[in-house]
Parts: C-alpha cells; structure tokens; sequence
C-alpha cells in the first residue's frame, strides 16, 4: 500500500481517544511461585467496554506490545496484559522445576486474569462497572498465540502428565493469533523437539471459537522444517469461522508489533504494523458483534489495492 493508493487508505478508523494505563496490577496465585503481574490499559471515557486479554512473546513482557495494545486501548477496547513467568523479567533460572510446564502457567495466567476482573478493573480510576464482560477476545504473538489458542479450544498434549486436556473458556468470544506455531511431530526442528515440548503436539481439531490468524510470508521460523507456511496451521487445521491475514514481506515481528523500539524486530515496518493494528481492530469488533462495517471496508480495500501490504482470505 502506498499513498498513492486509495483503495489502500480508504479504511475509516475512528480518531485515537485519550487513555490510562495502569502497571503493575499484582494479583496472588497459590502454586505459581510469584504474583502475577499485570497492566491494564483503558480508554479514559465510555462504556460497555469489549476486553482483550494479551499473552506477549517467550521472555517478553506486560511493558511490550505497545504498537497493539495503546491502539487497541484508543480504540475503545480495554487491554490487559500479563508477565508470563518466562518472561526475562521474572529470570527463572534453566533448571527451574516450573520450567517444563511454563505454556501450562501461561493459560492459568490468562484465566486467574478473567476471575479477577473485578479487581483489575478496581485497580484503574474511573474504569469500574464500565467493562463489557460479554465481548471478551484471547489474543497473542509467537508463543503468546498458543497460549491465547489453548482459550479457543487448541490442545497441547502437556509433557508431563502426557494428557491433551481441553483448556477452553467459554468467557472468550473471539481470539488472534499473531505468527503462532502449527503443528508438531516432523515438522518441527530437533531444537524446538528438544527444548519446547509444548510443541510437540498441538491439536487444532476442536479450536472451534471465530479466530484471526495473522501471518507473515517471510517468517521463516527456526521451531519448524517447514517455512513460513507453518505458521498458517492454526487457520488450516481448525474448524469453524476463521480469517487469515498474510502480510506480504513481514517476519516474526509483523513489522514491529512487539514494541515500539524493539531490538528482536527484523522487518521494521511502520505501515505494516499500521495494517495490523486496522485489520485486527476490524476483526475484533465484527466477530465479537460490535460493528461490521470496518471489517467489511478493510477486505475490500486490500483486495482493490493495486499494491497491498497483505491479504485476508476466510472460511
């Protein structure tokens, strides 16, 4: 997309409002071994606020992701997000005993968040009772996005007691999926095989919940044998309503979504984030039932684009 595309610019998206970010949120959680720390971030006014619940990249943290998460906050949504307990702020040592089970954490984080609302939205002045708990979305990038699946209805097969247990939650409406893994077995690298046994065996045969899957074509990834087309199984092999934004040229990083001067970003590119942050917002608010016409105008704009930055195919 260039400026000398209309169609690519043609996408109406509301003016940013003013928010408030309040970290960290600490919450208590028996067995976790640390409290689970948290930021929220909220619009400064209105009400019936829709919540997007934000698991960050292996080591990152709750201070990453601003590219998403202030846009999404501006954008009338309220952001939480929690510090996994890999993340290189909470520094477990290698022989850890919790390390072997760190994605189980992940999801056990994301769920104490939602037990919790009422004290997270206490924590933030001026946000009680204006929480729509109705229109809650699971989102997440790299490793984030297998936890945010496992609230979708993707199943881990957990290296310890060797079960696939299912994980979903019933409180999520809606999920995104930013550059996620796809399937185990022979498809992953000796390394990732040895070292990250979560994904060994994903199953995305019951992640039944309506889901953006965002991918970049040049995220050749060292976890799997396969290319970029890897990170595409979670909108292949799931059933149900799914999209599937390829962005064209992008890495890991998507352009630059986990911060906004981030050294891990590889592919630094400002309008490619910007395409994120539109199409993701769009898809939000139509499949959790707010409004369809962003969603609509987005589709239509990259596919009339003479240029575009990516692509959106759905089932």
């Amino acid at each position: 997309m260039t400026a000398s595309d209309p169609a690519a610019t043609d996408v109406a998206v509301t003016a940013p409002a003013p928010i408030v970010s309040v970290k960290p949120v600490v919450l208590e959680v028996p067995g976790r071994g640390e409290g689970l720390q948290v930021r929220v971030s909220a619009p400064t006014a209105g009400s019936g606020l829709p919540v997007i619940v934000f698991s960050h990249g292996f080591g990152s943290s709750l201070n990453g992701y601003g590219p998403l998460a202030d846009y999404w906050a501006a954008h009338g949504f309220a952001v939480i997000q929690p510090t996994h307990l890999d993340s290189r702020t909470v520094g477990l040592s290698q022989d850890d005993p919790r390390r072997p089970r760190l994605w189980r954490f992940r999801v056990q984080d994301m769920k104490h968040i939602l037990d919790h609302l009422d004290l997270l939205e206490a924590a933030v002045p001026g946000l009680g009772g204006r929480l729509d708990r109705s229109r809650i979305a699971a989102a997440g990038h790299s490793f984030g996005g297998q936890t945010a699946g496992n609230l979708l209805g993707l199943r881990v097969l957990d290296p310890v007691s060797e079960n696939a247990e299912d994980l979903s939650d019933s409180r999520i409406k809606a999920g995104l999926l930013l550059a996620t893994a796809g399937r185990g077995g022979a498809d992953l690298t000796p390394f990732a095989a040895e070292n990250l046994p979560w994904l060994r065996g994903p199953d995305f045969a019951h992640m039944t919940t309506p889901t953006l899957v965002v991918v970049g074509d040049k995220d050749d990834s060292p976890l799997s044998v396969r290319g970029p087309e890897w990170l595409a199984d979670p909108y292949h092999l799931s059933p149900g309503r799914k999209s599937l934004l390829t962005l064209f040229g992008a890495e890991h990083s998507l352009g630059g979504i986990a911060g906004y001067e981030v050294r891990e970003t590889t592919d630094e590119n400002p309008e490619r984030v910007a395409l994120v942050q539109r199409v993701t917002l769009a898809y939000l608010r139509h499949a959790l039932g707010i409004d369809d016409a962003d969603w609509t105008a987005v589709r239509k704009a990259l596919s009339e684009s003479v240029a575009p930055l990516g692509r959106i195919d759905s089932k």
